[in-house]
């Protein structure tokens, strides 16, 4: 019997057609004498869609053509059953889902919101839990812990916007200290959004005020001189870690920005996502050096406490062979499927690889203890002091 698989993309999220490009990627190299692949559309609206229409990119230059063919659909657990249910007109079960496969990128979806609704209703799924999916995100929180466990991070500062408004010029003096350039940063994005390099006093001010747009809480880290960036992919859970070959990333902007990585020079290429990146593969790095960076990806995922497949992005300075992590990716555009294929290890053997971790860690939850079966509220007669009402 097939495994049913649902897969989860969209939301409302900057990273929206980005995840779209990574989950059809993926779908088309799902294993379907394994699994019955299902996929679960979130629209920017937030609403659940499902349907095989949906396997095809072309509906999603419609989204009202879409909405129209596709079923309009809640996921939830009836009686130990997952089932997704029609949410207009009769409410019937459309479809049964064993397993979820989230290709969820940025905020309201990979930062551990899908992750703790799935938690909730009992579904197992593939990738990093509620915990390591909200560092996975916060790129502040990820250099605190990374810091605390004596991985290099770069220099920086972070702030609120409220901070901003109320104490311009004493953060502007810290910032002056770090000294220029420097890197400008929502800190809870992904895909570089809202990311912008400041060489002066009068550019910080304006690359704050654009990454306030998408985020109150904003990073800013000094810019690494002489600069490779570097990444590499880590595929196991907090008992074991495999990491992946390196990339050097090539840039067309003074940074890896959002174009580099999903626009690509032309409609073709974009639609690649970051499969499409130019690269050098493997990185141009000497063995002690990759070998270096290899054993830092796997103590950081673990550090993290992350499952599934990640991307740990590193900044080096060629010329002193620094390395700093500069973040991580609980679920990386393409799921960097291209750097696991340059170990021989094809994107079909990946994602078997992803799914049946899951299946482990699933087994092994259940076996631990979550509640109590005696309900202390059963002899419950009252509140005491409250007359033995609830005033509400």
């Amino acid at each position: 019997m097939k495994l049913r698989l649902g897969v989860i993309f969209g939301g409302e999220s900057v990273e929206h057609e980005v995840s779209i490009i990574s989950a059809i990627q993926a779908m088309k190299n799902l294993d379907e004498e394994k699994y019955e692949i299902i996929p679960i559309y979130i629209g920017k609206d937030r609403e659940w869609y499902t349907g095989k229409l949906l396997k095809n990119i072309e509906i999603y230059s419609d989204i009202e053509l879409l909405k129209k063919y596709a079923k309009n659909v809640v996921l939830t657990n009836r009686k130990n059953n997952f089932v997704l249910i029609k949410k207009t007109g009769i409410k019937r079960i459309v479809d049964y889902v064993d397993l979820i496969l989230p290709i969820v990128h940025g905020t309201n979806v990979e930062d551990g919101t899908l992750q703790g609704f799935l938690e909730l209703i009992g579904i197992p799924y593939v990738g990093s839990n509620v915990y390591s999916a909200a560092i996975g995100q916060d790129k502040v929180f990820q250099k605190q812990i990374l810091e605390s466990s004596f991985i290099p991070v770069t220099k920086y500062i972070w702030f609120f916007d409220n901070d901003y408004k109320e104490n311009e010029e004493e953060i502007l003096n810290n910032i002056e200290k770090l000294g220029y350039p420097v890197m400008v940063k929502p800190a809870r994005l992904g895909s570089s959004v809202g990311i912008s390099k400041a060489k002066n006093k009068e550019e910080v001010k304006e690359s704050i005020i654009d990454a306030m747009k998408y985020d109150e809480k904003i990073l800013i880290e000094k810019v690494v001189d002489n600069l490779i960036e570097v990444n590499c992919s880590v595929l196991g859970n907090y008992e074991y870690q495999e990491a992946s070959e390196l990339e050097e990333v090539m840039g067309v902007d003074e940074f890896l920005s959002y174009r580099d990585k999903y626009l690509g020079s032309n409609k073709t290429k974009g639609a690649k996502g970051m499969a499409s990146t130019n690269r050098i593969l493997p990185a141009r790095l000497d063995d002690k050096i990759a070998n270096e960076i290899k054993e830092t990806s796997k103590k950081v995922f673990k550090v993290l406490n992350s499952s599934g497949v990640i991307r740990i992005d590193y900044l080096i300075d060629k010329k002193t062979n620094k390395y700093y992590v500069n973040e991580t990716n609980t679920i990386p555009g393409s799921l960097s499927f291209y750097l696991w294929e340059a170990t021989k290890k094809p994107y079909k053997e990946l994602l078997d690889d992803m799914i049946n971790l899951a299946i482990r860690t699933y087994k092994r939850k259940k076996r631990k203890v979550f509640s109590f079966e005696t309900n202390i509220l059963s002899n419950f007669n009252g509140l005491k002091g409250s007359k033995g009402k609830l005033k509400m």
